[in-house]
Protein backbone atom coordinates (compact mmCIF):
# COMPACT_ATOMS: atom_id res chain seq x y z
CA UNK A 1 0.00 0.00 0.00
CA UNK A 2 0.94 3.66 -0.52
CA UNK A 3 2.21 5.59 2.50
CA UNK A 4 2.05 9.17 0.79
CA UNK A 5 2.78 11.64 3.35
CA UNK A 6 1.54 14.86 1.20
CA UNK A 7 -1.94 13.17 0.98
CA UNK A 8 -4.44 15.70 0.98
CA UNK A 9 -7.33 15.19 3.60
CA UNK A 10 -10.61 14.33 1.66
CA UNK A 11 -8.67 13.44 -1.38
CA UNK A 12 -9.90 9.60 -1.32
CA UNK A 13 -12.15 8.06 -4.44
CA UNK A 14 -15.56 9.53 -5.38
CA UNK A 15 -18.11 8.42 -2.64
CA UNK A 16 -20.35 5.11 -3.40
CA UNK A 17 -22.72 3.23 -1.88
CA UNK A 18 -21.12 0.23 0.20
CA UNK A 19 -21.49 -3.35 0.25
CA UNK A 20 -24.86 -4.27 1.97
CA UNK A 21 -23.52 -6.08 5.00
CA UNK A 22 -26.29 -9.46 5.86
CA UNK A 23 -29.06 -8.07 8.24
CA UNK A 24 -30.20 -10.47 11.26
CA UNK A 25 -34.02 -10.44 11.01
CA UNK A 26 -34.77 -8.87 14.85
CA UNK A 27 -36.40 -11.54 17.17
CA UNK A 28 -36.79 -11.41 20.77
CA UNK A 29 -34.21 -13.43 23.18
CA UNK A 30 -35.25 -16.00 25.21
CA UNK A 31 -36.31 -15.09 28.76
CA UNK A 32 -32.89 -16.19 30.23
CA UNK A 33 -30.97 -13.60 27.69
CA UNK A 34 -30.79 -10.00 28.96
CA UNK A 35 -33.37 -8.55 26.46
CA UNK A 36 -31.64 -5.38 25.04
CA UNK A 37 -28.20 -5.23 23.37
CA UNK A 38 -28.11 -1.97 25.82
CA UNK A 39 -28.36 -4.52 29.04
CA UNK A 40 -26.24 -7.40 27.53
CA UNK A 41 -23.23 -4.49 27.24
CA UNK A 42 -24.29 -3.24 31.00
CA UNK A 43 -23.59 -7.07 32.17
CA UNK A 44 -20.56 -7.38 29.98
CA UNK A 45 -19.14 -3.95 31.77
CA UNK A 46 -19.76 -5.43 35.37
CA UNK A 47 -18.60 -9.06 34.37
CA UNK A 48 -15.66 -7.06 33.36
CA UNK A 49 -15.41 -5.16 36.56
CA UNK A 50 -15.29 -8.09 38.51
CA UNK A 51 -12.95 -10.32 37.02
CA UNK A 52 -10.48 -7.43 37.05
CA UNK A 53 -10.71 -6.97 40.91
CA UNK A 54 -11.17 -10.20 41.63
CA UNK A 55 -9.31 -12.68 39.14
CA UNK A 56 -10.82 -15.70 38.98
CA UNK A 57 -8.60 -18.27 37.33
CA UNK A 58 -9.18 -20.53 34.56
CA UNK A 59 -10.67 -23.22 34.55
CA UNK A 60 -13.42 -23.21 36.67
CA UNK A 61 -15.42 -26.34 37.44
CA UNK A 62 -19.07 -25.32 36.66
CA UNK A 63 -20.09 -24.93 40.66
CA UNK A 64 -17.36 -22.43 41.31
CA UNK A 65 -18.55 -20.71 38.07
CA UNK A 66 -21.57 -20.23 39.25
CA UNK A 67 -20.27 -18.70 42.63
CA UNK A 68 -18.92 -16.43 40.96
CA UNK A 69 -22.08 -15.52 38.72
CA UNK A 70 -24.20 -15.14 41.66
CA UNK A 71 -22.01 -12.85 42.95
CA UNK A 72 -22.04 -10.71 39.84
CA UNK A 73 -25.75 -10.69 40.08
CA UNK A 74 -26.30 -9.98 43.35
CA UNK A 75 -24.38 -6.62 42.31
CA UNK A 76 -26.44 -5.67 39.15
CA UNK A 77 -29.43 -6.34 41.45
CA UNK A 78 -30.60 -8.54 37.52
CA UNK A 79 -33.25 -10.94 37.66
CA UNK A 80 -31.26 -14.45 38.17
CA UNK A 81 -32.59 -16.09 35.43
CA UNK A 82 -29.09 -14.22 33.96
CA UNK A 83 -26.90 -16.56 35.65
CA UNK A 84 -26.18 -19.08 32.99
CA UNK A 85 -26.00 -15.99 30.68
CA UNK A 86 -23.56 -14.09 33.02
CA UNK A 87 -21.23 -17.07 33.68
CA UNK A 88 -20.43 -17.63 30.34
CA UNK A 89 -19.12 -14.07 29.87
CA UNK A 90 -17.17 -14.51 32.88
CA UNK A 91 -15.75 -17.89 31.88
CA UNK A 92 -15.20 -15.43 28.11
CA UNK A 93 -13.53 -12.74 30.39
CA UNK A 94 -10.68 -14.93 32.72
CA UNK A 95 -9.57 -16.49 29.27
CA UNK A 96 -9.55 -13.28 27.45
CA UNK A 97 -6.09 -12.54 27.91
CA UNK A 98 -5.08 -16.80 27.26
CA UNK A 99 -6.95 -16.32 23.61
CA UNK A 100 -4.55 -13.30 22.77
CA UNK A 101 -1.75 -15.04 22.98
CA UNK A 102 -2.57 -18.10 20.62
CA UNK A 103 -1.48 -17.20 17.43
CA UNK A 104 -4.48 -17.17 14.57
CA UNK A 105 -3.64 -20.38 12.77
CA UNK A 106 -3.94 -22.35 16.12
CA UNK A 107 -7.32 -21.03 16.64
CA UNK A 108 -11.06 -22.36 15.85
CA UNK A 109 -13.94 -20.53 15.12
CA UNK A 110 -17.05 -22.74 15.46
CA UNK A 111 -20.53 -21.07 13.85
CA UNK A 112 -23.97 -22.61 14.47
CA UNK A 113 -25.67 -23.23 10.91
CA UNK A 114 -28.86 -21.83 12.87
CA UNK A 115 -26.97 -18.53 12.06
CA UNK A 116 -28.36 -18.94 8.60
CA UNK A 117 -31.51 -17.81 7.21
CA UNK A 118 -33.19 -21.27 6.62
CA UNK A 119 -35.91 -20.50 3.91
CA UNK A 120 -33.17 -18.85 1.74
CA UNK A 121 -29.91 -20.86 2.59
CA UNK A 122 -28.93 -22.85 -0.84
CA UNK A 123 -25.90 -24.43 1.39
CA UNK A 124 -25.32 -28.24 1.53
CA UNK A 125 -24.36 -30.30 4.95
CA UNK A 126 -21.99 -32.93 4.64
CA UNK A 127 -20.25 -35.17 7.62
CA UNK A 128 -18.48 -32.01 8.80
CA UNK A 129 -21.17 -29.11 8.70
CA UNK A 130 -22.72 -26.60 6.68
CA UNK A 131 -20.60 -26.14 3.44
CA UNK A 132 -21.17 -22.45 3.16
CA UNK A 133 -22.41 -21.11 -0.92
CA UNK A 134 -21.25 -17.30 0.27
CA UNK A 135 -24.57 -16.09 -0.84
CA UNK A 136 -24.41 -13.36 1.53
CA UNK A 137 -27.67 -13.37 2.95
CA UNK A 138 -26.40 -14.01 6.54
CA UNK A 139 -23.74 -13.32 8.71
CA UNK A 140 -21.77 -16.82 8.51
CA UNK A 141 -19.93 -16.08 5.30
CA UNK A 142 -18.53 -12.57 6.18
CA UNK A 143 -17.49 -14.35 9.63
CA UNK A 144 -16.12 -17.39 7.83
CA UNK A 145 -13.91 -15.17 5.18
CA UNK A 146 -12.41 -13.20 7.83
CA UNK A 147 -11.60 -15.93 10.25
CA UNK A 148 -9.91 -17.53 7.57
CA UNK A 149 -8.01 -14.81 5.97
CA UNK A 150 -6.30 -14.46 9.30
CA UNK A 151 -5.58 -18.25 9.98
CA UNK A 152 -8.05 -19.85 11.70
CA UNK A 153 -10.09 -23.26 10.92
CA UNK A 154 -13.66 -22.36 10.72
CA UNK A 155 -16.41 -25.10 11.66
CA UNK A 156 -20.22 -24.52 10.92
CA UNK A 157 -21.66 -27.38 13.19
CA UNK A 158 -23.34 -28.23 16.25
CA UNK A 159 -22.30 -30.53 19.20
CA UNK A 160 -19.53 -30.37 21.58
CA UNK A 161 -18.29 -34.17 20.07
CA UNK A 162 -17.20 -32.47 16.99
CA UNK A 163 -15.03 -29.96 19.41
CA UNK A 164 -13.48 -32.27 21.51
CA UNK A 165 -12.19 -34.51 18.59
CA UNK A 166 -11.18 -31.17 17.16
CA UNK A 167 -9.06 -30.63 20.67
CA UNK A 168 -7.70 -34.34 20.83
CA UNK A 169 -5.81 -33.66 17.58
CA UNK A 170 -3.38 -31.09 19.09
CA UNK A 171 -3.93 -28.74 16.42
CA UNK A 172 -6.42 -26.41 18.24
CA UNK A 173 -5.42 -24.41 21.00
CA UNK A 174 -8.04 -21.98 21.53
CA UNK A 175 -11.78 -21.97 20.41
CA UNK A 176 -14.08 -18.91 19.24
CA UNK A 177 -17.79 -19.77 19.54
CA UNK A 178 -20.92 -19.41 18.71
CA UNK A 179 -23.80 -21.03 20.72
CA UNK A 180 -27.04 -21.04 22.98
CA UNK A 181 -26.84 -21.42 26.29
CA UNK A 182 -28.05 -24.65 26.50
CA UNK A 183 -25.25 -25.91 23.84
CA UNK A 184 -22.86 -23.97 26.00
CA UNK A 185 -24.06 -26.06 29.22
CA UNK A 186 -23.06 -29.15 28.06
CA UNK A 187 -20.21 -28.28 26.18
CA UNK A 188 -18.53 -27.21 29.05
CA UNK A 189 -17.34 -30.28 30.68
CA UNK A 190 -14.91 -30.73 27.79
CA UNK A 191 -13.65 -27.29 27.50
CA UNK A 192 -12.90 -27.80 31.46
CA UNK A 193 -11.00 -30.80 30.57
CA UNK A 194 -9.22 -29.86 27.99
CA UNK A 195 -8.35 -26.68 29.71
CA UNK A 196 -7.55 -24.49 26.28
CA UNK A 197 -8.94 -21.06 26.32
CA UNK A 198 -11.83 -20.85 25.16
CA UNK A 199 -14.51 -17.91 24.73
CA UNK A 200 -18.43 -17.85 23.27
CA UNK A 201 -20.86 -15.56 22.56
CA UNK A 202 -24.27 -16.64 23.08
CA UNK A 203 -27.25 -16.85 20.76
CA UNK A 204 -29.86 -14.82 22.25
CA UNK A 205 -32.47 -17.60 21.15
CA UNK A 206 -32.36 -21.44 21.61
CA UNK A 207 -35.10 -22.56 18.90
CA UNK A 208 -32.58 -23.43 16.19
CA UNK A 209 -34.02 -21.45 13.14
CA UNK A 210 -32.58 -18.09 12.14
CA UNK A 211 -30.90 -17.03 15.03
CA UNK A 212 -29.36 -13.66 16.57
CA UNK A 213 -26.27 -12.93 17.73
CA UNK A 214 -24.01 -9.90 19.23
CA UNK A 215 -21.62 -10.15 16.47
CA UNK A 216 -19.85 -6.92 17.23
CA UNK A 217 -19.13 -9.17 19.90
CA UNK A 218 -18.17 -12.57 17.99
CA UNK A 219 -15.56 -9.66 15.88
CA UNK A 220 -14.15 -8.87 19.05
CA UNK A 221 -13.05 -11.73 19.76
CA UNK A 222 -12.50 -13.11 16.30
CA UNK A 223 -9.54 -10.35 16.16
CA UNK A 224 -8.21 -10.29 19.84
CA UNK A 225 -4.61 -10.71 19.68
CA UNK A 226 -1.58 -9.94 22.26
CA UNK A 227 0.05 -8.04 19.72
CA UNK A 228 -2.80 -5.34 20.10
CA UNK A 229 -1.03 -3.46 23.18
CA UNK A 230 -4.82 -1.40 24.03
CA UNK A 231 -6.78 -4.97 23.85
CA UNK A 232 -7.62 -4.10 27.88
CA UNK A 233 -8.13 -0.23 27.40
CA UNK A 234 -10.87 0.93 29.06
CA UNK A 235 -12.57 3.65 26.34
CA UNK A 236 -14.79 4.83 28.86
CA UNK A 237 -11.94 5.72 31.18
CA UNK A 238 -9.86 7.20 28.41
CA UNK A 239 -12.99 9.32 27.00
CA UNK A 240 -14.09 10.59 30.56
CA UNK A 241 -10.03 11.87 30.80
CA UNK A 242 -10.35 13.54 27.77
CA UNK A 243 -13.57 14.95 28.27
CA UNK A 244 -12.17 16.67 31.74
CA UNK A 245 -9.95 19.02 29.60
CA UNK A 246 -12.51 20.36 28.77
CA UNK A 247 -13.41 22.16 32.31
CA UNK A 248 -12.49 25.79 32.76
CA UNK A 249 -9.62 24.84 35.42
CA UNK A 250 -7.70 22.80 32.23
CA UNK A 251 -8.97 25.13 29.22
CA UNK A 252 -6.95 27.93 31.14
CA UNK A 253 -3.59 25.76 31.35
CA UNK A 254 -3.83 24.49 27.72
CA UNK A 255 -5.44 27.57 25.88
CA UNK A 256 -3.72 30.81 28.58
CA UNK A 257 -5.97 33.13 30.82
CA UNK A 258 -8.66 34.79 28.11
CA UNK A 259 -9.43 37.96 29.18
CA UNK A 260 -12.13 39.44 26.95
CA UNK A 261 -15.69 38.81 26.49
CA UNK A 262 -15.08 37.02 23.50
CA UNK A 263 -12.87 34.56 24.61
CA UNK A 264 -15.52 33.67 27.52
CA UNK A 265 -18.25 32.99 25.49
CA UNK A 266 -15.74 30.78 23.14
CA UNK A 267 -14.81 28.69 26.27
CA UNK A 268 -17.93 28.82 27.65
CA UNK A 269 -18.91 27.02 24.34
CA UNK A 270 -16.27 24.62 24.16
CA UNK A 271 -17.38 23.65 27.35
CA UNK A 272 -21.15 23.03 26.24
CA UNK A 273 -22.47 19.53 26.17
CA UNK A 274 -21.27 17.30 23.66
CA UNK A 275 -19.87 13.78 23.03
CA UNK A 276 -16.24 14.88 22.02
CA UNK A 277 -15.49 12.37 19.54
CA UNK A 278 -13.02 14.02 17.34
CA UNK A 279 -10.37 14.92 20.36
CA UNK A 280 -11.44 11.55 21.67
CA UNK A 281 -10.21 9.92 18.13
CA UNK A 282 -6.95 11.98 18.41
CA UNK A 283 -6.18 10.84 21.52
CA UNK A 284 -7.07 7.37 20.66
CA UNK A 285 -4.85 7.33 17.23
CA UNK A 286 -1.78 8.57 19.82
CA UNK A 287 -2.72 6.15 22.60
CA UNK A 288 -2.25 3.11 19.96
CA UNK A 289 0.74 4.45 17.85
CA UNK A 290 2.68 5.52 20.78
CA UNK A 291 2.50 3.47 23.64
CA UNK A 292 2.93 5.89 26.47
CA UNK A 293 4.86 3.99 29.22
CA UNK A 294 1.78 3.61 32.06
CA UNK A 295 -0.69 4.93 29.48
CA UNK A 296 0.60 8.70 30.36
CA UNK A 297 -0.11 11.13 27.94
CA UNK A 298 1.89 14.24 27.44
CA UNK A 299 0.57 17.39 27.86
CA UNK A 300 1.17 18.76 24.20
CA UNK A 301 -1.08 15.49 23.45
CA UNK A 302 -3.81 17.96 24.94
CA UNK A 303 -2.99 20.87 23.04
CA UNK A 304 -3.63 19.27 19.63
CA UNK A 305 -7.03 17.42 21.05
CA UNK A 306 -8.38 20.39 22.48
CA UNK A 307 -7.41 22.42 18.88
CA UNK A 308 -9.09 19.26 16.95
CA UNK A 309 -12.37 20.33 19.20
CA UNK A 310 -11.92 24.49 18.59
CA UNK A 311 -12.42 23.86 14.54
CA UNK A 312 -15.37 21.30 15.46
CA UNK A 313 -17.03 23.30 17.66
CA UNK A 314 -16.16 26.56 15.50
CA UNK A 315 -18.01 24.72 12.45
CA UNK A 316 -21.04 24.32 14.74
CA UNK A 317 -21.47 27.97 15.13
CA UNK A 318 -20.92 28.94 11.58
CA UNK A 319 -23.33 25.57 10.83
CA UNK A 320 -25.87 26.71 12.79
CA UNK A 321 -25.98 30.15 11.66
CA UNK A 322 -25.55 28.78 7.34
CA UNK A 323 -29.10 26.73 8.59
CA UNK A 324 -30.95 29.29 10.66
CA UNK A 325 -30.93 25.98 13.56
CA UNK A 326 -32.09 27.87 17.16
CA UNK A 327 -31.12 24.76 19.07
CA UNK A 328 -27.88 22.82 20.02
CA UNK A 329 -27.13 20.39 22.48
CA UNK A 330 -31.28 21.02 23.82
CA UNK A 331 -30.06 24.76 24.58
CA UNK A 332 -29.56 28.16 22.42
CA UNK A 333 -27.25 28.16 19.59
CA UNK A 334 -24.73 30.49 20.05
CA UNK A 335 -26.27 33.01 17.48
CA UNK A 336 -29.72 32.67 18.98
CA UNK A 337 -28.37 33.22 22.26
CA UNK A 338 -25.52 36.09 21.28
CA UNK A 339 -26.40 37.44 18.07
CA UNK A 340 -25.35 37.00 14.90
CA UNK A 341 -22.17 39.43 14.63
CA UNK A 342 -21.23 37.83 18.55
CA UNK A 343 -21.31 34.54 16.75
CA UNK A 344 -19.43 34.60 13.99
CA UNK A 345 -16.39 36.65 15.84
CA UNK A 346 -16.08 33.72 18.68
CA UNK A 347 -16.36 31.04 15.72
CA UNK A 348 -13.52 32.86 14.17
CA UNK A 349 -11.54 33.16 17.12
CA UNK A 350 -11.79 29.26 17.75
CA UNK A 351 -10.03 28.74 14.46
CA UNK A 352 -7.48 30.91 15.05
CA UNK A 353 -7.30 29.08 18.77
CA UNK A 354 -6.70 25.73 16.91
CA UNK A 355 -4.12 26.88 14.82
CA UNK A 356 -2.40 28.66 17.69
CA UNK A 357 -2.25 25.75 19.62
CA UNK A 358 -1.07 23.68 16.90
CA UNK A 359 1.50 25.93 16.08
CA UNK A 360 2.87 26.32 19.91
CA UNK A 361 2.58 22.45 20.99
CA UNK A 362 5.93 21.32 22.01
CA UNK A 363 6.62 18.65 18.91
CA UNK A 364 8.69 19.00 16.36
CA UNK A 365 9.11 22.15 13.65
CA UNK A 366 8.41 19.47 10.66
CA UNK A 367 5.52 17.33 13.14
CA UNK A 368 3.85 21.41 13.64
CA UNK A 369 3.83 22.31 9.97
CA UNK A 370 2.43 18.92 8.52
CA UNK A 371 0.07 19.43 11.86
CA UNK A 372 -1.03 23.05 10.23
CA UNK A 373 -1.77 21.19 6.69
CA UNK A 374 -3.59 18.30 7.78
CA UNK A 375 -5.95 21.00 9.57
CA UNK A 376 -6.18 23.38 6.54
CA UNK A 377 -7.46 20.70 4.05
CA UNK A 378 -9.85 19.55 6.62
CA UNK A 379 -10.93 22.84 6.93
CA UNK A 380 -11.02 23.71 2.93
CA UNK A 381 -12.78 20.52 2.30
CA UNK A 382 -15.75 20.81 4.93
CA UNK A 383 -16.33 23.93 3.71
CA UNK A 384 -16.76 22.91 0.05
CA UNK A 385 -19.02 20.41 1.24
CA UNK A 386 -20.60 23.13 3.35
CA UNK A 387 -20.71 24.94 -0.23
CA UNK A 388 -22.19 22.47 -1.85
CA UNK A 389 -25.45 22.38 0.47
CA UNK A 390 -25.22 26.11 0.20
CA UNK A 391 -25.41 26.44 -3.01
CA UNK A 392 -28.19 23.95 -3.39
CA UNK A 393 -30.29 25.85 -0.76
CA UNK A 394 -29.97 28.69 -3.41
CA UNK A 395 -31.03 26.23 -5.97
CA UNK A 396 -32.58 23.55 -5.01
CA UNK A 397 -33.54 20.71 -6.81
CA UNK A 398 -33.98 16.56 -6.70
CA UNK A 399 -31.26 14.87 -5.32
CA UNK A 400 -30.05 11.47 -5.96
CA UNK A 401 -28.96 9.09 -2.26
CA UNK A 402 -25.32 9.35 -3.70
CA UNK A 403 -25.49 12.84 -4.09
CA UNK A 404 -26.88 13.46 -0.42
CA UNK A 405 -23.94 11.18 0.71
CA UNK A 406 -21.59 12.44 -0.98
CA UNK A 407 -22.69 15.80 0.76
CA UNK A 408 -22.22 13.72 4.12
CA UNK A 409 -18.97 12.65 2.77
CA UNK A 410 -17.69 16.31 2.36
CA UNK A 411 -19.21 17.84 5.47
CA UNK A 412 -18.53 15.28 7.82
CA UNK A 413 -15.65 12.85 7.45
CA UNK A 414 -12.74 15.82 7.35
CA UNK A 415 -13.28 16.58 10.95
CA UNK A 416 -12.69 12.65 11.96
CA UNK A 417 -9.73 12.55 9.60
CA UNK A 418 -8.07 15.22 10.86
CA UNK A 419 -8.57 14.36 14.36
CA UNK A 420 -7.42 10.77 13.48
CA UNK A 421 -4.37 12.31 11.73
CA UNK A 422 -3.12 14.65 14.08
CA UNK A 423 -3.09 12.13 16.44
CA UNK A 424 -0.69 9.80 14.42
CA UNK A 425 1.17 12.81 13.74
CA UNK A 426 1.61 13.71 17.20
CA UNK A 427 2.70 10.32 17.55
CA UNK A 428 5.06 10.01 14.67
CA UNK A 429 4.03 7.45 13.07
CA UNK A 430 1.87 9.29 10.13
CA UNK A 431 3.02 7.43 6.79
CA UNK A 432 2.16 4.76 8.25
CA UNK A 433 -1.57 4.71 8.24
CA UNK A 434 -2.87 8.03 6.24
CA UNK A 435 -4.14 6.11 3.81
CA UNK A 436 -6.34 4.12 5.55
CA UNK A 437 -7.38 6.74 8.38
CA UNK A 438 -8.22 8.36 4.92
CA UNK A 439 -10.80 5.45 4.46
CA UNK A 440 -11.69 4.86 7.27
CA UNK A 441 -12.78 8.22 8.34
CA UNK A 442 -14.67 8.56 5.08
CA UNK A 443 -17.03 5.28 6.34
CA UNK A 444 -16.73 6.39 10.11
CA UNK A 445 -18.23 10.09 8.81
CA UNK A 446 -20.89 8.90 6.58
CA UNK A 447 -22.04 6.59 8.70
CA UNK A 448 -22.33 9.35 11.95
CA UNK A 449 -24.07 11.59 9.54
CA UNK A 450 -26.97 9.17 8.53
CA UNK A 451 -27.30 8.32 12.46
CA UNK A 452 -28.10 12.04 12.26
CA UNK A 453 -30.62 11.74 9.65
CA UNK A 454 -32.46 8.41 11.90
CA UNK A 455 -32.10 10.26 15.21
CA UNK A 456 -34.14 13.45 13.36
CA UNK A 457 -36.24 10.81 12.29
CA UNK A 458 -36.91 9.47 15.40
CA UNK A 459 -37.09 12.68 17.41
CA UNK A 460 -34.13 12.16 19.26
CA UNK A 461 -32.12 14.90 17.22
CA UNK A 462 -31.60 18.65 17.56
CA UNK A 463 -34.10 19.18 14.48
CA UNK A 464 -35.14 17.56 11.88
CA UNK A 465 -34.06 18.02 7.65
CA UNK A 466 -37.33 16.77 6.65
CA UNK A 467 -38.85 19.66 8.22
CA UNK A 468 -36.07 22.01 7.16
CA UNK A 469 -35.97 20.70 3.93
CA UNK A 470 -32.05 20.26 4.11
CA UNK A 471 -30.47 16.91 2.30
CA UNK A 472 -31.74 14.02 3.64
CA UNK A 473 -30.48 10.64 2.18
CA UNK A 474 -33.97 9.53 3.93
CA UNK A 475 -36.07 11.89 1.52
CA UNK A 476 -33.76 10.97 -1.34
CA UNK A 477 -34.43 7.22 -0.72
CA UNK A 478 -38.09 8.12 -0.78
CA UNK A 479 -38.14 9.77 -3.78
CA UNK A 480 -36.09 7.04 -5.62
CA UNK A 481 -38.80 4.51 -4.45
CA UNK A 482 -41.52 6.59 -5.16
CA UNK A 483 -43.90 6.21 -8.44
CA UNK A 484 -46.75 8.07 -9.67
CA UNK A 485 -47.94 11.17 -7.90
CA UNK A 486 -46.39 10.47 -4.44
CA UNK A 487 -42.78 10.48 -6.98
CA UNK A 488 -44.35 13.78 -8.09
CA UNK A 489 -44.84 14.91 -5.04
CA UNK A 490 -41.20 14.47 -3.37
CA UNK A 491 -39.83 16.18 -6.11
CA UNK A 492 -41.80 19.33 -5.65
CA UNK A 493 -40.78 19.27 -2.11
CA UNK A 494 -36.65 19.07 -3.01
CA UNK A 495 -37.43 21.82 -5.22
CA UNK A 496 -38.86 23.98 -2.61
CA UNK A 497 -42.52 24.55 -5.03
CA UNK A 498 -44.44 23.06 -2.12
CA UNK A 499 -44.41 23.67 1.58
CA UNK A 500 -44.15 20.54 2.94
CA UNK A 501 -46.73 18.55 5.31
CA UNK A 502 -44.48 16.96 7.88
CA UNK A 503 -46.67 13.83 8.31
CA UNK A 504 -47.42 13.10 4.84
CA UNK A 505 -43.76 12.69 4.33
CA UNK A 506 -42.97 10.88 7.30
CA UNK A 507 -45.57 8.47 5.98
CA UNK A 508 -43.98 8.36 2.80
CA UNK A 509 -40.48 7.25 4.15
CA UNK A 510 -42.18 4.71 6.21
CA UNK A 511 -44.37 3.52 3.22
CA UNK A 512 -41.26 2.96 1.21
CA UNK A 513 -39.27 2.02 3.80
CA UNK A 514 -36.45 4.98 3.39
CA UNK A 515 -35.87 4.50 7.37
CA UNK A 516 -35.11 0.56 7.14
CA UNK A 517 -32.79 1.26 4.24
CA UNK A 518 -31.31 3.85 6.05
CA UNK A 519 -30.70 1.80 8.93
CA UNK A 520 -29.01 -1.03 6.50
CA UNK A 521 -27.01 1.47 5.04
CA UNK A 522 -25.73 3.05 8.76
CA UNK A 523 -24.64 -0.63 9.64
CA UNK A 524 -22.62 -1.40 6.04
CA UNK A 525 -20.89 2.29 6.36
CA UNK A 526 -19.94 0.80 9.52
CA UNK A 527 -18.05 -2.63 8.57
CA UNK A 528 -16.80 -0.87 5.48
CA UNK A 529 -14.85 1.30 8.17
CA UNK A 530 -13.56 -1.99 9.86
CA UNK A 531 -12.93 -3.18 6.20
CA UNK A 532 -10.85 -0.03 5.65
CA UNK A 533 -8.72 -1.23 8.62
CA UNK A 534 -7.67 -4.58 6.47
CA UNK A 535 -4.14 -3.25 5.75
CA UNK A 536 -3.23 -1.65 8.73
CA UNK A 537 0.19 -3.38 10.18
CA UNK A 538 -0.51 -1.92 13.54
CA UNK A 539 -2.21 -4.48 15.90
CA UNK A 540 -3.17 -2.06 18.51
CA UNK A 541 -4.30 0.73 15.95
CA UNK A 542 -6.42 -1.77 14.03
CA UNK A 543 -8.41 -3.39 17.19
CA UNK A 544 -8.63 0.46 18.95
CA UNK A 545 -10.11 2.10 15.53
CA UNK A 546 -12.61 -1.09 15.72
CA UNK A 547 -13.79 -0.91 19.48
CA UNK A 548 -13.66 2.90 18.99
CA UNK A 549 -16.16 2.54 16.25
CA UNK A 550 -18.64 0.34 18.75
CA UNK A 551 -17.99 2.82 21.12
CA UNK A 552 -19.28 5.85 18.77
CA UNK A 553 -22.70 4.29 17.39
CA UNK A 554 -23.44 1.85 20.66
CA UNK A 555 -22.50 4.45 23.60
CA UNK A 556 -23.87 2.72 27.00
CA UNK A 557 -23.41 4.91 29.86
CA UNK A 558 -23.07 2.84 32.64
CA UNK A 559 -25.05 3.34 35.84
CA UNK A 560 -27.30 0.53 38.17
CA UNK A 561 -29.24 -2.00 36.68
CA UNK A 562 -32.75 -2.90 38.00
CA UNK A 563 -35.37 -4.89 36.57
CA UNK A 564 -37.45 -1.22 36.60
CA UNK A 565 -34.91 -0.07 34.63
CA UNK A 566 -34.81 -3.03 32.13
CA UNK A 567 -38.21 -3.02 31.54
CA UNK A 568 -38.38 0.51 30.57
CA UNK A 569 -35.48 0.00 27.85
CA UNK A 570 -37.34 -2.57 26.82
CA UNK A 571 -39.99 -0.97 26.08
CA UNK A 572 -38.37 1.50 24.27
CA UNK A 573 -36.04 -0.92 22.13
CA UNK A 574 -39.98 -2.59 21.24
CA UNK A 575 -41.58 0.78 20.05
CA UNK A 576 -37.89 1.32 17.32
CA UNK A 577 -38.66 0.39 13.43
CA UNK A 578 -36.24 -2.88 12.80
CA UNK A 579 -34.03 -2.83 9.71
CA UNK A 580 -35.19 -5.83 7.00
CA UNK A 581 -33.98 -7.48 4.56
CA UNK A 582 -33.14 -4.95 1.69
Amino acid sequence: MSHNSNQAVGSGPSTGLPRLVPQQTWRAPKKNVPQTLHDRQRVLHAVRNYVAEFNPVPPLPADELKVHADRVVAELKCDPIYRDYVGVLLNNEMWRESLAAVPYERRLLLLPKCLRVESKCPAPFDEFGLLCKQCGLCSIQDLTVEAEKLGYAVLVAEGSAIVMSLIQTGQIEAIVGVSCLSVLERAFPYMEAAAIPGVAVPLLQDDCIDTNVDLDWVWEYIHLSSDDKTRRLDLSALRDEVDSWFSPASLEIILGNGSTEAERIARQWLMRAGKRWRPFLTVAAYRALANPVNGELPADLRKVAVAVECFHKASLIHDDIEDGDEIRYGEKTLHAEHGTAVALNVGDLLIGEGYRLLATCGLSAETKSAMLRVAAEGQRELCRGQGDELGWNRKPDVLKPLQVVDIFRRKTAPAFEVALRLGALAAGQHEECAEVLGAYSTALGIAYQVRDDLSDWDGTGDSNDLDNLRPSLLLAIARDRANGENRDYLDRIWRREEAPDAERLAELCRELKADERCEHLLESYQEQAVRSLAELENASLKGLLRRTLGKIFNDVEIKGWCKEHEQEIAQKHADLPVAALA
